[in-house]
């Protein structure tokens, strides 16, 4: 468990699979997937379908939830691109519309990737998002990430053409910047 003030970061508990599943997987079309990755398809799902992903997620190292004065807001997460070469990628969601706009998101994913960089052998920590997402770009700007790829009119959504945006910091940018 990590905190700043209100907001924690921690391991996904079995207590927190029906908020997980409330947040993530019961809505048809929720707000949250117009911004995170919206160009590729969202199901819901029941809780009883849920239940065997969700258990395998308990304790795991690459899937947090994020807790805003002790509820259950988001979660931060990490998959390798390429394990061998060390290349991870990160990534963050918050669920709620009521937590945008805040520097929650920063806050949190500082957090997450002091942690990965603490605790893993990674020369470089990124994520991938989209031109239609100017806050996720706006944060990693904060945190001291680089634009490290465009890739134009990647991502077509909503009959428009967008970019897919690669940030990424190295170790030794995010230690001199922390």
């Amino acid at each position: 468990m990590i905190s700043d003030q209100e907001l924690t970061i921690r391991p996904l508990q079995e207590k927190d699979l029906p908020r997980v599943w409330e947040l993530v997987y019961k809505e048809e079309q929720p707000e949250w997937k117009k911004w995170d990755a919206p160009y590729y398809p969202h199901e819901s799902i029941s809780y009883a379908d849920f239940l065997p992903t969700g258990q395998k997620w308990i304790g795991n190292d690459d899937f947090w939830v994020i807790e805003v004065q002790g509820t259950v807001r988001g979660t931060v997460s990490y998959y390798w691109e390429h394990e061998p070469s060390r290349w991870l990628e990160v990534g963050i969601v918050f669920h709620e519309a009521g937590s945008w706009g805040r520097g929650l998101g920063t806050r949190a994913l500082k957090l997450w990737v002091e942690h990965l960089f603490r605790t893993m052998p990674l020369v470089r920590i990124g994520y991938s998002t989209w031109s239609g997402n100017a806050r996720m770009i706006r944060i990693g700007e904060k945190l001291g990430m680089q634009m490290e790829a465009r890739i134009r009119k990647a991502r077509y959504y909503n009959g428009q053409y967008y970019d897919s945006i690669r940030m990424g910091i190295l170790r030794e940018e995010w230690e001199q910047a922390n």
